[in-house]
């Protein structure tokens, strides 16, 4: 599906929805939590923070900065400390 159908299905839908006031604030309680988290995600980044970070990694490595891990667990516990 296009977007331009996709946002048509939409619509189509809520005017169906319309004439239930419960089941449109189910609607409008949905929505709201899908647009929280597209806007909360914490792995959302630009173009620029990308190639920025990158660039750091790649700078870490040519120092010898690398991480090597013994097992499953000590990669975990790593990554939590971030």
């Amino acid at each position: 599906m296009t977007a331009l159908q996709l946002n048509s299905d939409i619509y189509r839908n809520l005017a169906i929805l319309s004439s239930d006031e419960s089941m449109l604030r189910k609607a409008a309680k949905s929505l709201s939590r899908l647009v929280k988290q597209m806007t909360e995600d914490p792995t959302c980044m630009t173009k620029e923070e990308y190639h920025a970070m990158l660039d750091r990694s790649k700078a870490q490595a040519e120092r010898g900065e690398v991480y090597r891990f013994k097992d499953k667990e000590q990669m975990l516990n790593w990554l939590n400390t971030l």
